[in-house]
């Protein structure tokens, strides 16, 4: 398996692009099954409740998720950059630097959810009634996040090594347990909202099983042995000094939603459940968006390490061209059918339906063309090694206009539920701007 995987160095752009981000996308669609399917499923057994509850403890799974996907996103840089180089050496310490850092930041991640959720959910004044489910929920979520630490690894490094495929075949081995498992434990075995959560973390469990057990099967670059999994310090450093920022980009965006949740929360359960319908849709609608940003920052990672600037320029430029363009089509879509996607999770719920309804027409509209640009140019920053711009643009997207301006307009212009959605839907302008002027800027092109 040493050549395994998409030489992203050499041959048309635009066509390994799109060829590198179609199981990417394939991988995306399926691993957003989790919690589409555990919201579909609950909100038809349990009620609005159950949907207010995983609405609010979504929010905390999403932070967790990012630090796994943040502090593994230096490994596929790290990664890219060896395969662009043809060090193979390089590539074994990275790989076993990587798997020993996620299980390490696993523990720590699990220990700090526990303690933290119950008071994040107080003061976030979720409602009473989804209390309950909300902890039940995210205790079971907590106790399996060193799969999702361990199999984001394993996608991470594949990524690196232009391997975009058999992510997508581990995704789907675990979509497949989890719409089963949702259908079992929630109804039938009569577990509500905790069922959901059990799925969840099996299925993850089973996908990063699969994973390592393909890996060893395909004479995989690494040997699994105990001595591999030192650290080497050069190695961490490197990953670190990209994953920590990305790490932190996300855990910004994704505290923001989590505080605007909050706000959410103080108009009714209702409210609650609708903008976390909401956000699923908009979340599972920008898949195409993510899957090509990836792309871009493994291919702009190998080019990098092929000391290819110019290649690079291109990839970013393909980037936005393709992102633009797929994320066009889904918005029309998302508009097309927005009452009947709603209804789907809550069909007899009528105000649910409402607000839902609502917030597709304002959050997952022009804005997310914005957001596309947004994304691409910050996927091409990781990919450069420059990991901390995209940490800023998210400190500008979560915390100079989304917080400040949902709140400005919910409360002191007292437009209620609109205002925190128009407040959303104006948040990546500004970041977009600073992506562009660095990626015109020739900082970034003097890095190693």
């Amino acid at each position: 398996m040493e050549n395994q995987g998409l030489d992203l160095t050499m041959g048309s752009v635009p066509k390994k692009l799109i060829r590198f981000a179609v199981p990417l996308l394939g991988a995306n669609l399926l691993q957003s099954l989790y919690s589409i399917v555990d919201m579909l499923v609950v909100g038809r057994v349990v009620g609005k409740v159950g949907l207010a509850a995983i609405s609010n403890a979504s929010m905390i799974s999403f932070i967790i998720n990012s630090l796994c996907i943040g502090v593994t996103m230096g490994g596929t840089v790290l990664t890219a950059q060896y395969k662009g180089a043809d060090d193979k050496q390089g590539q074994k310490e990275t790989i076993g630097t990587l798997f020993s850092l996620s299980f390490i930041a696993s523990i720590i991640v699990t220990i700090a959810g526990l303690l933290v959720y119950f008071p994040l959910f107080s003061l976030l004044h979720v409602p009473v009634e989804a209390m309950k489910d909300a902890c039940g929920y995210m205790q079971v979520i907590c106790m399996g996040t060193v799969f999702v630490f361990g199999y984001n690894a394993v996608c991470s490094l594949m990524k690196g090594f232009g391997d975009s495929k058999s992510p997508l075949y581990f995704v789907a081995v675990a979509a497949m347990i989890n719409v089963f498992l949702d259908l079992l434990l929630v109804g039938p075995m009569g577990m509500g909202t905790k069922g959901a959560a059990y799925a969840t973390v099996f299925s993850q469990g089973i996908s990063l099983a699969v994973s390592v057990i393909h890996l060893k099967r395909k004479n995989f670059i690494f040997d699994f042995k105990l001595k591999s999994f030192a650290i080497q310090k050069e190695k961490m450093f490197i990953i670190l000094k990209i994953g920590l920022p990305t790490a932190a980009q996300m855990v910004i965006v994704n505290i923001s939603y989590l505080l605007i949740t909050g706000m959410l929360n103080t108009f009714g359960v209702s409210a609650a459940a609708a903008s976390g319908i909401g956000l699923k849709v908009n979340t599972f609608a920008g898949m195409p968006c993510w899957a090509i940003g990836q792309a871009v920052t493994a291919m702009a990672g190998q080019n990098m390490g092929a000391q290819d600037r110019e290649r690079v320029k291109k990839t970013t430029r393909y980037g936005l061209l393709i992102n633009t363009f797929v994320t066009l089509i889904t918005v029309v879509l998302v508009q097309v059918f927005s009452e009947s996607i709603i209804m789907l999770f809550d069909p007899a719920g009528t105000d649910v339906i409402t607000q839902g309804v609502m917030y597709l027409r304002i959050c997952c509209s022009i804005n997310s063309l914005v957001y596309a640009v947004m994304y691409t140019l910050d996927s091409f920053a990781i990919g450069v090694g420059a990991a901390n711009i995209a940490m800023f643009n998210a400190f500008l997207d979560a915390m100079i206009v989304r917080l400040p301006v949902c709140w400005f307009l919910a409360f002191a212009m007292h437009m209620g539920v609109l205002g925190i959605y128009i407040g959303q839907a104006l948040s990546p302008i500004l970041p977009a701007l600073a992506g562009a002027v660095y990626f015109r800027s020739k900082s970034w092109e003097e890095k190693n």
